[in-house]
């Protein structure tokens, strides 16, 4: 039972990765039999990692055996925008009071990776990088609760970082608010935060264009 555990949480990472990154674009139909073959698993890790990604909102169940990658409406995209606008000026901010030494460690490592990667136009690792950094500020918010809350949005909010093409800018802004945060200057990191959601929806929509 633990191997199949494992082994399903590792097509669910892969799957999710795929989706996240764009390797497996809106629309694609994901057959159990076709991505066990693929993966050289079973189908039952396949059939369990499809549930979760269907739990997560990146998958659209089907009938039988299949699913599609789900296909993110311009409304789909408007929520997870409000959303966001609402959750992470509380989270920045509770992070720059109570950010730590170690919290403050793990933040530079996500920044320098992200900048890495965009100068070095990696586009993939940049994305994944930024997206990391906001988990990571999630973390240093110390909230429990926040952090429930977010958990069943976490796939489809690293999906909607990864919307924007610009990515020497992102990496950017969020050395800005690594800055802000190191220096627990909350007035400053509330300028950022509203600054950085305003380029990240006009990216998004650009992107959509």
């Amino acid at each position: 039972m633990a191997g199949f555990e494992a082994e399903s949480e590792r097509v669910v990472r892969l799957l999710r990765d795929q989706i996240i990154d764009g390797v497996r674009v809106p629309g694609s139909r994901l057959v159990e039999r076709d991505v066990a073959a693929e993966l050289g698993v079973s189908r039952v890790p396949v059939r369990d990692a499809l549930r979760v990604l269907v739990a997560e909102g990146l998958v659209v169940a089907r009938p039988r055996t299949w699913a599609v990658v789900r296909e993110f409406s311009a409304s789909d995209v408007s929520d997870l925008h409000e959303v966001r606008a609402a959750i992470e000026p509380l989270v920045f901010r509770l992070a720059a009071q109570r950010r730590t030494r170690d919290g403050l460690v793990r933040l530079k490592a996500a920044v320098d990776a992200e900048s890495a990667a965009a100068r070095a136009g990696d586009a993939v690792a940049a994305r994944r990088a930024a997206a990391d950094f906001h988990e990571v500020v999630t973390d240093l918010a110390a909230n429990e609760l926040l952090n429930e809350l977010q958990r069943p949005l976490r796939s489809r909010m690293r999906w909607l970082l990864g919307q924007h093409d610009d990515l020497v800018a992102v990496a950017r802004q969020h050395e800005g608010l690594y800055a802000a945060i190191a220096d627990r200057d909350v007035a400053r990191v509330e300028r950022l935060v509203a600054e950085h959601l305003d380029t990240g929806r006009g990216m998004a929509e650009e992107r959509a264009r």
